[in-house]
């Protein structure tokens, strides 16, 4: 039986060569960029399998259109860029790439808190610019680690590997979550759990982990901000909109908070008017999962559950087992 797979972005060659080794037809964006919904549209017809992005929109229409479509492998934790329930009514599975981006993700969120903290942006444009004149007692001056409380908001894997890192500068953890108690954390690391607006008050650091849905977006506002110590720092490495962009800068300028540091955007990869112009804000363009090895490790587990959908098997990483049945 022949098959066709479509790849929305160039991937690391190790997840293209299995589906090749499997698939008769696999073909990868040329372009070095977003497709256009159009011409996902155009790409997905006729295809038995598709490795999207983030940024790709799989909806009704796309899946319709996609007749032979048996399997969307997001390349990526999260999905909301897909409608799984409509993939569900059309048997289509949806699968996902969890826990290989775990320890680079909770990294990336270390480096944004450092960065901001430390005032490590700046202190290098400072530096290029020819204008370090030598060492001056209040130059630059950050905020400690050792001690502080760091608050996760959303204590699934990455927030509690986020978490277990704390270990290092004696941090005191609290956390929040819609789910159910994360026992690593409160049994290893002493960590409370708490309502939102304790987690806001008490932390000197405050990092995002939570998934996008219609309870979390815009979870950090006016209100929440309102909350937080003057000295808070915010680190995001979860999705954007989890925090509400304008309030954010309102934030930052006001000095409500001293900083932020952030690796996802509201409308990615468009950011609200003003942010860019803040000194107070650390700016990475999505790099949480941007390792060699976890890449790789992304390309080749959305690879292998395309191979198992297509051989009838059941993938590792299904976001909605129903259909299977």
């Amino acid at each position: 039986m022949t098959f066709s797979v479509f790849i929305t972005r160039k991937i690391p060659e190790e997840g293209v060569h299995i589906l090749k080794k499997v698939c008769q037809k696999v073909e990868v964006n040329p372009r070095d960029r977003p497709l256009t919904y159009d011409e996902l549209l155009k790409e997905a017809k006729g295809r038995d399998a598709i490795i999207t992005m983030l940024s790709d929109r799989i909806d009704a229409r796309l899946m319709q259109e996609a007749a032979n479509l048996k399997i969307v492998a997001n390349y990526a934790v999260g999905y909301d860029n897909v409608d799984v329930k409509a993939a569900t009514a059309r048997g289509i599975v949806v699968t996902n790439t969890p826990g290989v981006l775990t320890d680079s993700t909770a990294d990336m969120a270390w480096a944004l808190l450092f960065s901001i903290a430390r005032r490590i942006i700046e202190g290098d444009k400072l530096t290029r610019a020819g204008k370090f004149t030598g060492w001056a007692p209040m130059m630059l001056l950050g905020g400690d680690l050792v001690g502080k409380t760091l608050g996760i908001v959303g204590a699934g894997r990455i927030g509690t590997a986020m978490a277990m890192r704390s270990r290092g500068w004696n941090m005191r953890v609290l956390y929040m979550t819609q789910q159910s108690r994360n026992a690593v954390l409160e049994e290893m690391f002493g960590a409370q759990r708490v309502d939102l607006e304790t987690l806001l008050r008490e932390s000197d650091f405050i990092s995002i982990h939570a998934p996008l849905s219609e309870k979390t977006r815009h979870l950090i506002g006016p209100h929440e901000f309102s909350l937080m110590k003057r000295t808070a720092y915010l680190i995001n490495t979860g999705r954007g909109a989890v925090i509400d962009e304008v309030a954010l800068v309102n934030a930052l300028r006001n000095k409500q908070i001293a900083g932020a540091g952030l690796d996802v955007y509201e409308e990615e990869p468009k950011l609200k008017t003003g942010l860019t112009e803040l000194d107070n804000v650390v700016l990475a363009p999505h790099l949480g999962s941007a390792t060699v090895e976890t890449r790789t490790k992304m390309a080749l587990m959305a690879a292998e559950n395309i191979i198992a959908v297509l051989n009838r098997q059941k993938p590792s990483n299904c976001v909605n087992p129903e259909v299977l049945t």
